[in-house]
């Protein structure tokens, strides 16, 4: 799970719940069905209205990519990229045929399946380029959904807040009655402002973030395939690919990488001994 999702939503809920109590009345003023119908339903009917059944059915999978944490360790992509470059030059790009099973990225077996049966880099590059394209449209497609969300809360809270008015208006003979009309108006904006900016604006700038770093993570295995078929020293492989990543994962890669070869050293000592 994705502590800081978790963590940023139930703090601003119970900020805003400590806001709301602080008043005499508590949370009672603040609570009206008929703004909740008009603001949430408003806001699902409209984004039911604005993607087909086929995109929607994927929602509750999207909206729990927001709460997952990131799987994929760039740093661990990166060693087995050089292990498969290192295999390669040693036994051929045939020689990495058994690795396809054993790998569980599906984009990276599948380019891996593409270099083994001899495809020409470019079309290899042309295949898998195109598998990028579509998921990072089917990433759109699904922050969209939440995009859409935040447009449609705020509106059919102001709304809600329009039809308070005119019942408000409709009873001005009774002055009595316009200070509970205008705070019930009121409501439905408050609904609306709280749903776009608390729950679904922010999931879907997470959804932003996650779709971003899983597309940069393939775009690096492109670049560690197609330097594999190439036949490129393994070193220049690892250099590569950590152009891909941020400066303290750079300096953290690199410690890996020297315990990993420190380690080998050893074991070859050993093994001479022996």
């Amino acid at each position: 799970m994705d502590i800081a999702t978790i963590v940023g939503f139930v703090l601003g809920v119970v900020l805003i719940l400590i806001a709301l109590m602080s008043g005499s009345a508590g949370l009672r003023p603040f609570w009206d069905f008929n703004s909740v119908l008009i603001t949430i339903g408003g806001t699902i009917a409209a984004v039911m209205v604005s993607f087909p059944l086929s995109r929607l059915k994927d929602l509750p999978r999207v909206t729990a990519i927001a709460f997952r944490e990131r799987e994929a360790d760039p740093i661990a992509i990166i060693d087995s990229m050089v292990d498969l470059a290192e295999k390669a030059r040693r036994e051929g790009l045939l020689a990495l045929e058994d690795s396809v099973s054993r790998t569980e990225d599906e984009f990276l077996k599948r380019g891996i399946q593409l270099i083994v049966d001899g495809t020409d880099p470019e079309l290899v590059r042309d295949i898998l380029e195109t598998d990028l394209a579509y998921i990072e449209e089917r990433h759109k497609v699904g922050k969209s959904m939440y995009d859409a969300a935040t447009a449609y809360a705020p509106a059919f809270g102001m709304i809600g807040t329009l039809i308070g008015l005119v019942q408000m208006l409709r009873t001005l003979d009774k002055p009595g009655t316009i200070g509970p009309a205008m705070s019930v108006a009121l409501i439905t904006t408050f609904y609306g402002a709280v749903i776009a900016n608390l729950i679904t604006g922010p999931i879907a700038n997470k959804l932003g973030l996650k779709s971003g770093g899983e597309i940069r993570l393939r775009e690096m295995m492109l670049e560690g395939i197609l330097s594999i078929q190439s036949g490129e020293n393994p070193r220049i492989v690892e250099e590569k690919l950590m152009g891909f990543l941020a400066p303290k994962d750079r300096v953290r890669a690199q410690e890996q990488a020297e315990a990993r070869k420190a380690g080998r050293r050893a074991g070859a000592g050993m093994a001479e001994q022996a």
